[in-house]
């Protein structure tokens, strides 16, 4: 894209040239696109930071380790024989939220 609009910009600029005489101040016209493109690719190259930036994939590279743990069975409800949770303190509220000082 950079490059078609630049390729396009030094055709003007050379049209201009060949067809300009002294006084002709047709080749100012050609600076709004060659200004535009140059501002175009400084902004891209400035957020793009392609010459500054990291090698992800490099950088944060770690060695694969196997697994460790086990898959031991704990506690099992089915159904809904067990309807409410051990402990549960949701009609207590003053043991639950308490005020700091």
């Amino acid at each position: 894209m950079i490059a078609i609009l630049l390729n396009e910009v030094a055709s003007t600029l050379s049209l201009v040239a060949a067809e300009g005489n002294g006084g002709d101040l047709s080749w100012l016209l050609a600076l709004g696109p060659a200004g535009a493109g140059g501002v175009y690719f400084g902004l891209w190259r400035y957020y793009r930071n392609a010459q500054r930036s990291h090698d992800f994939e490099r950088e944060t590279r770690i060695q694969a380790q196997p697994a460790t743990g086990n898959d031991a069975k704990v506690n099992e409800v089915k159904g809904t024989k067990k309807s409410t949770i051990d402990g549960d303190n949701h009609t207590s509220h003053r043991q639950r939220v308490q005020r700091l000082d």
